[in-house]
């Protein structure tokens, strides 16, 4: 296969590394065009269009990604976009049309599907070993904050970062969110509060059968980066990302005993390997895509419903931010 990389940042460079071992011609771009010609010149592979190819993994900035979407669309190219589709509900229903127009297949970037923990999780709800799940918790906890010239383009917390906890929590479950009750606080630096964000955030949300769902997530969890998701049900409580690499101590003693995680790509290194191997092979033919611009529409939604909770200071209704 010829595989094209629009976007050589810090996971386009990760992808482009991935890439070059499961592909025999990859072709790279970037706006900077030395650190293009660098890559290519390390990875054996060569500078040119990324959309001259059987298939484009798009890595740009999230601002660039429904232009991206639409380029491959219109030229027939099987694509990969990091999260999001696009930045905003509109756009991103603009891209699922003219996905569904063209008939090309897309692969949005949620990689904790592919993480053996959350697989096991779904596994296990699917298969009645947790019985009936009546409670879920969902934390994102980032080290250290990202630069300010990001948070201001980011979004806020709950498109940017928890978009994440959203996808992963439909995708586990099989079931949709009912009404989002959110709240922020700012503890650290002033320039969340100058771009209207928030640095702590935490959601209250109630699903279509009446599971009760916590969300937390913090800018600032000094321990380490901390991402889980917990499950209780009727039989069992399950927990995904609690290993011994876990940023947690108990008072009675236990300690994970092993470094915590510095961050997300060190985590999740080996599911977006295999997330890129799940789209070579969406992109052969050989199986459908496993997160669709509609998955990213969906996440979507409940971001907005959490960021419009947020600010308004009330539980939304998932249908007011659908129609």
């Amino acid at each position: 296969m010829r595989v094209g990389l629009l976007g050589l940042g810090r996971i386009g460079m990760f992808h482009a590394a991935t890439l070059s071992t499961l592909v025999d011609d990859l072709v790279v771009s970037d706006v900077d065009d030395t650190r293009a010609e660098e890559v290519a010149g390390r990875l054996k592979a060569r500078v040119g269009d990324p959309f001259d190819a059987d298939a484009v993994v798009i890595a740009t900035p999230t601002s660039t990604h429904a232009e991206a979407l639409l380029r491959a669309s219109d030229l027939g190219v099987p694509a990969f976009c990091e999260k999001p589709a696009a930045p905003t509900v509109a756009e991103t229903r603009r891209v699922a049309e003219a996905v569904k127009r063209s008939g090309i297949a897309v692969h949005i970037g949620f990689q904790r599907r592919f993480d053996a923990g959350y697989i096991a999780a779904r596994e296990a709800l699917r298969d009645g070993e947790l019985g009936e799940l009546h409670r879920v918790h969902l934390l994102t906890a980032d080290p250290k904050p990202p630069a300010a010239e990001y948070v201001a383009l980011s979004g806020g917390i709950f498109r940017d970062c928890h978009i994440h906890d959203f996808d992963i929590l439909r995708w586990v479950t099989g079931r949709e969110v009912d009404t989002v009750y959110a709240t922020g606080s700012n503890r650290g630096e002033a320039f969340f509060t100058e771009a209207g964000d928030v640095d702590n955030s935490a959601a209250l949300m109630t699903m279509d059968d009446g599971t009760l769902v916590t969300l937390q997530g913090s800018r600032y969890n000094g321990a380490g980066y901390d991402v889980r998701m917990e499950l209780a049900g009727t039989r069992a409580t399950w927990a995904a990302g609690l290993g011994a690499r876990t940023p947690l101590r108990s008072t009675e003693g236990f300690d994970p005993g092993g470094d915590p995680w510095p961050d997300f790509q060190a985590r999740f290194d080996a599911a977006y390997i295999a997330e890129m191997h799940a789209f070579l092979a969406m992109a052969r033919g050989e199986r459908e895509s496993p997160c669709t611009v509609q998955d990213a529409l969906s996440a979507l939604y409940l971001a907005e419903a959490a960021d419009l909770s947020l600010r308004e200071g009330r539980p939304i209704r998932l249908l007011e931010v659908t129609k």
